[in-house]
């Protein structure tokens, strides 16, 4: 995108949406293949058998992603986690086309643009499986190869997606995710927030809006679909 394209774009209402369990149903199971390959990327490093599940859901927990306590503390080599880890995710096996989830986002009337804490492979090959890859002007992700890289729920994410996109204007930010934490960081800075998740539903400090899955945004928002 050049600047003569984020200088007009920069007034519109953009709708970002997260990737990983957001897009496709948890129910898919990727999220337990990516922490049984983490816990054995863990192993691998020299990490103890007995605590490594302790300590990368310690490292989410302090860091957003275990990747970066693993990258703090341990001095991982970024590209042999990639490929042990994302790389080695049986996506196309496992995510399938979702033509409903196509039609929705065509359909929706604004800006769309992808924001995930995944590495940018892992995303374009989720949205490539799911076939939305070509709806979206841009991906924000995280770089595992950049020192001390912001995500989600870090205010500085937001910051840097907004920055991305060519956007100036909270008010224009919608965002749907599957987090609690991170739907909660984008209504606190202004964001319309859309929490996806079969959990029961969250306060309006929370976020604006509660559905179970992807699908539902629509019944939701209805206005940005008219």
């Amino acid at each position: 995108m050049t600047m003569g394209d984020l200088d007009n774009t920069s007034s519109e209402r953009i709708f970002y949406f997260d990737i990983d369990n957001c897009l496709y149903s948890p129910d898919l199971g990727i999220h337990h293949l990516t922490r049984a390959r983490i816990y054995a990327f863990g192993k691998e490093i020299g990490m103890d058998s007995a605590s490594v599940v302790d300590t990368c859901s310690s490292y989410y927990k302090d860091y957003g992603l275990t990747v970066r306590g693993l990258i703090n503390h341990h001095g991982i080599d970024v590209a042999e986690f990639n490929k042990k880890v994302d790389g080695d995710l049986p996506l196309e096996s496992v995510i399938k086309p979702d033509p409903a989830l196509r039609q929705m986002i065509l359909s929706i009337k604004t800006r769309r643009w992808a924001f995930t804490n995944a590495g940018i492979d892992h995303a374009r090959r989720v949205l490539k499986c799911l076939q939305i890859d070509d709806l979206f002007e841009g991906i924000t992700y995280c770089d595992y190869t950049e020192p001390d890289f912001p995500c989600k729920p870090e205010r500085r994410a937001y910051e840097k997606v907004m920055e991305e996109s060519g956007v100036k204007d909270s008010q224009l930010c919608y965002f749907a995710d599957d987090s609690v934490s991170n739907v909660k960081t984008a209504k606190e800075i202004g964001w319309t927030t859309v929490l996806v998740s079969k959990l029961p539903p969250s306060t309006s400090a929370t976020t604006d809006f509660h559905i179970t899955t992807i699908h539902e945004l629509p019944k939701v928002l209805p206005q940005l679909f008219m």
